[in-house]
This record gives structure tokens, C-alpha cells and sequence, in this order.
């Protein structure tokens, strides 16, 4: 049995619409005939992505108590047990609560693929360790959550999930992101105009610098010496200093 194939929706922000658009994808799956299941999602008690998951199976997840309080994380033993053709999971740089196997749910994402079971999921561009700095320059606000780059490179597919400040500020107005008592300091903070711009240029520069990592391994396969007339490249690494955010 090989390996399962990886795919990842990144986003620039929360709200964006990556756990709709895993979700979708799941649906579109299961309506060709794949066996498909959700591993674990997090609806944040958001209606439409609760709509979204329904008609999907979902892998019941496992208790886990830690301090006396109990805590539910993705069950990895029942997950493999179903072994279904593709699982969805949420979260990527999710870190699972003392007591579970793993302290990362990328990590519990590596025991699925290892099992030949695809994965879909989801994960933001603040969560890269590469960023985290920058993210922080830009936003004022450290990352707990953060994922090894290379866990996302080794993707088989990455796939941005884009949408403009503007619309996404609309969205968190309108109730779509964080509950009525959220929005007005998430829309002053987190969520200003110029925040989000620089985010979403991060995105669009870290996956354009993936495509052209791509690229490059396909010339490199196929003895392609000649430079392509495509666009001019992004040129960009995670230690050259960030986008500016604006107000």
C-alpha cells in the first residue's frame, strides 16, 4: 500500500474559506464514489460550515481529560480502523491536548498518509514557522500554533484560498467568523484592512514561491534546459522583511 496524497488549503486568515471549501471537496468526492470521511472539523459554531459537514460521515472523536477537564481531539485509532479513501481534517498546525499519541495533528495527519489513506486539510499562513516573526511585525500578535514549511512543501497539492480584505471584512460584519460579542475588536485588531493586505500578499508570495519550486523539479524531470517566457518570478524568501501593514 503506498503513501496517501496530501492536499492543503491555505488561507491568509481565519474566515476565508478553507474548511468550506475541504468541505465541498468532500462532498464532491463522495458524489463520484469515494469513500469519504471527516477526520475532524472545526465549525467554530459557524451555521454554514455546520450545514457543510452534513451527509458526510464523521469519525467520532476521542475524550481525552487532562486537569480534570475533558477535551475531545481527532480519533487517530478509529480513523485508521475505518480506513476510509480520503479523510478530512481540519486544522493542521492544531496542537492536540496533553494525553493524546501525538502533540501535533500534523503529526496525526503523517500516521493517515503513512497508512495510504488521503488527506485534505486546512491552515493558515500566520501558522508557518517561517512567518511567525514576520506574522508578529505585522499583526502584533505571536502564533502558539506553528508548522514546519516543509510539512506543507512536501504537499501534493496546495491550494490558495483567497479572498480580498474588503469581502473578508464583510464577512467577519456580518457575523460569518466570530460571534456578535467578537466582531468590533477582531474588525480594530486582528482583522484591520492593512493587516490582511500584507497577510494575503504573504500567502500569494509563498505559494508563488512553491509553484516556481515546482516548476523547476519539472524542468529538472523532463531535461528542460531552456529558460520559459512565463511572468516575471516573485522574488521572495521568508527572511526578507515583511509587507508593511497599512492601516
Amino acid at each position: 500500500m503506498g503513501r496517501g496524497r496530501l492536499i492543503v488549503y491555505l488561507g491568509a486568515a481565519q474566515g476565508v474559506g478553507k474548511t468550506w471549501a475541504m468541505l465541498n471537496e468532500g462532498h464532491r468526492r463522495a458524489g463520484r464514489g469515494s469513500d469519504v470521511v471527516i477526520g475532524v472539523v472545526e465549525s467554530h459554531d459557524r451555521p454554514l460550515t455546520q450545514r457543510m459537514a452534513e451527509g458526510l460521515e464523521t469519525v467520532p472523536r476521542q475524550e481525552i481529560v487532562d486537569c480534570e477537564r475533558a477535551f475531545t481531539e481527532m480519533d487517530i485509532d478509529a480513523t485508521l480502523q475505518r480506513h476510509p479513501t480520503v479523510a478530512l481534517v481540519d486544522e493542521l498546525a492544531h496542537t492536540n491536548v496533553p494525553g493524546a499519541r501525538n502533540e501535533k495533528r500534523w503529526q496525526d495527519v503523517e500516521e493517515l498518509l503513512n497508512a495510504g489513506i488521503n488527506v485534505i486539510t486546512t491552515v493558515n499562513i500566520q501558522h508557518l514557522e517561517s512567518l511567525n516573526q514576520v506574522v508578529e511585525s505585522i499583526t502584533g500578535i505571536k502564533q502558539r500554533e506553528t508548522i514546519p514549511d516543509a510539512v506543507v512543501r512536501r504537499a501534493d497539492q496546495v491550494e490558495l484560498i483567497d479572498m480580498s480584505p474588503e469581502a473578508l471584512r464583510r464577512r467577519l460584519a456580518h457575523g460569518n467568523v466570530y460571534p456578535p460579542e467578537r466582531i468590533d475588536a477582531a474588525l480594530a485588531n486582528y482583522f484591520r484592512a492593512g493587516n490582511l493586505t500584507a497577510l494575503r500578499e504573504l500567502a500569494l508570495l509563498w505559494v508563488a514561491d512553491r509553484v516556481d519550486e515546482v516548476m523547476e523539479k519539472y524542468r529538472q524531470a523532463h531535461d528542460i534546459d531552456a529558460t520559459w517566457p512565463t511572468r516575471e518570478r516573485a522574488s521572495w524568501s521568508p527572511s526578507q522583511a515583511a509587507p508593511k501593514a497599512r492601516p
